[in-house]
This record gives structure tokens, C-alpha cells and sequence, in this order.
């Protein structure tokens, strides 16, 4: 094995190639790739395959982020981070389902977020036009 194959075995395990595909590309014998790669810490199932080479930065603290290969990216090194990032930034926040509506009671238009069946712009005005002002009684006014 030429020192160049070497270095090819090298570069292609630690971009998560198989064996298979290095002794396919190298046309080596795929034995000759698996103890090469033993002997020199690249055997397991596709060596540097579970962490991404690029560094994410949480967005809140700044700490750096482990990522791991075929899962969604992270963006906040903890819950805690996220929540306050969040919070922070009210901004940021992609708000689709807001809707709008007009009051039956007050005539007052009002913004609901993520209820569409929403009528009343309050509590207050639900109450209104539901019970009205009871007297001690139990009669309205």
C-alpha cells in the first residue's frame, strides 16, 4: 500500500465512508483497508461519523455545541438557554396563525394567536353577554 493510499484511507474514514467503498475506490482489497484502519484508530462502524467538524455557537450563552450527524441542528446548548433566548426575543418568533375578529359585544376588534373560534375580545365581555349584571336575586338587569 502506497503512502498516498494511506492518506486517502485516512481522509475518507474520517468523512464517514465504509470499507467497502474505500477499498471500491482504492481497488484494495477491503481486508487491507479494515486492518489499516484498525491499527491506526479509524475501525468501528464508519470512525468520525457520530460529530460534525463545524462548530455551533449557542445563540444565548455562547458555549459551544456538540452536533450530532442526522439529527436536526441545535441552537441552544440547554433548555434554559433556549427559553431565555426566547423570551429575549419576542421578535424572532414566526407567528402564523393569528386572526382577527370583531367583538359581538363591545364592537371592539380584536387579535387572536392560534384560536380561530375565539369571539369574545375578554373574559369580561364573554361574562356581559352571557349573564349579564345579576342582581342578588338572580334576576338580571
Amino acid at each position: 500500500m502506497t503512502q498516498q493510499q494511506k492518506e486517502t484511507i485516512i481522509k475518507m474514514r474520517r468523512d464517514g465512508c465504509s470499507y467497502s467503498r474505500i477499498a471500491a475506490d482504492l481497488s484494495i482489497s477491503e481486508n487491507t483497508v479494515k486492518s489499516f484502519c484498525r491499527r491506526n484508530n479509524l475501525g468501528g462502524a464508519y470512525a468520525g461519523r457520530g460529530v460534525k467538524k463545524e462548530v455551533i455557537i449557542c445563540r444565548q450563552c455562547g458555549t459551544p455545541i456538540a452536533q450530532t450527524v442526522g439529527v436536526k441542528q441545535k441552537l441552544f446548548c440547554s433548555d434554559k438557554c433556549r427559553l431565555a433566548w426566547w423570551n429575549d426575543h419576542p421578535e424572532a418568533v414566526n407567528r402564523k396563525a393569528l386572526y382577527t375578529f370583531v367583538c359581538p359585544r363591545c364592537s371592539r376588534e380584536f387579535v387572536s394567536y392560534g384560536n380561530r373560534r375565539r369571539k369574545y375580545c375578554s373574559r369580561d365581555c364573554y361574562m356581559q353577554e352571557r349573564f349579564g349584571n345579576r342582581r342578588e336575586g338572580g334576576d338580571r338587569e
